[in-house]
């Protein structure tokens, strides 16, 4: 495993390096200046290369088999036959694997530092107007259904375009109707759910379930649950301000209507 953490380490500065001198090369010839603050740029760098090495362990020492760990328990025919006849195993038979694709979406989600900041920085720039924790909530639901629903697309087998397709002309119908301001807003929450968190975990989820479910190929149904993770976030953040606005109207109105009533009643008692 030692040996395992050094390679991946050599391949990560490996990787980092033409960044780096890119941005050197650049620095020296194009805008001739010495760079500020080297010794803290360097150890940095340092720790950049650190963090990504000993992540990318994980990923395969802790993340990718827990998932694939967890899609191989929950559907194991000794666990769906509890109760259940064998012939009767079809999708409904999976409704842990559910459960558990809705939780680990929304868990993950939650604990995305991608996330974190956008809502942070939309929150500064709204003056307040557009909630940290709002903000966070309506994606995580929004790539808990998503992981779901594509879970249950690899069990069925069903083609993953047609629900690709659908969700994007219900993005599109939404942006009709949707405030302008939070348009912008909701397609990069689509973007930041495909970082750290979220995408290990998601995939090797996927690629378990293709790997365990009988008559599903890991290449061709075992991916695809980023793409959901992506894609219903942009709806659920365009449907959580629909429903700010409507809410805002009604009590807008229910605020008038009060205001209209005292006012006609002080017109009849004078």
């Amino acid at each position: 495993m030692i040996q395992s953490a050094l390679n991946t380490l050599l391949a990560t500065a490996g990787d980092v390096l033409p960044v780096v001198t890119f941005i050197g090369a650049f620095q020296v010839f194009v805008i001739r200046r010495p760079l500020r603050n080297f010794r803290r740029l360097l150890a940095g760098l340092v720790f950049t290369v650190l963090g990504l090495g000993l992540f990318l362990v994980g990923l395969e020492q802790a993340l990718f088999p827990l998932g694939r760990l967890m899609a191989q328990q929950l559907t194991n025919p000794e666990f769906l036959m509890r109760g259940v006849d064998a012939v009767a195993i079809d999708w409904t038979a999976y409704t842990w694997v559910y459960v558990f694709a809705l939780a680990i979406g929304f868990s993950t989600t939650i604990a995305e530092p991608a996330l974190l900041a956008v809502a942070m920085k939309a929150n500064d720039t709204s003056g307040g107007a557009i909630s940290v924790w709002g903000l966070r909530v309506a994606v995580a639901i929004g790539v808990a259904v998503g992981v779901s629903l594509g879970c249950f697309r690899i069990i069925t087998g069903l083609p993953l375009h047609i629900f690709i397709l659908v969700g994007y002309v219900i993005v599109m119908i939404q942006t009709v109707w949707a405030p302008r301001l939070i348009i912008p807003l909701a397609y990069d929450s689509g973007g930041v759910t495909t970082s750290t968190v979220t995408v290990p975990l998601v995939t090797a989820l996927g690629l378990g379930l293709a790997e365990t479910v009988p008559g599903r190929s890991p290449l061709l149904d075992g991916f695809g649950l980023v793409a959901f993770a992506s894609l219903f976030p942009i709806i659920s953040v365009l449907a959580y301000a629909q429903l700010t606005v409507f809410m805002n109207r009604i009590r807008t109105t229910g605020k008038n209507n009060g205001r209209n009533r005292a006012e006609s009643n002080y017109r009849e008692e004078s």
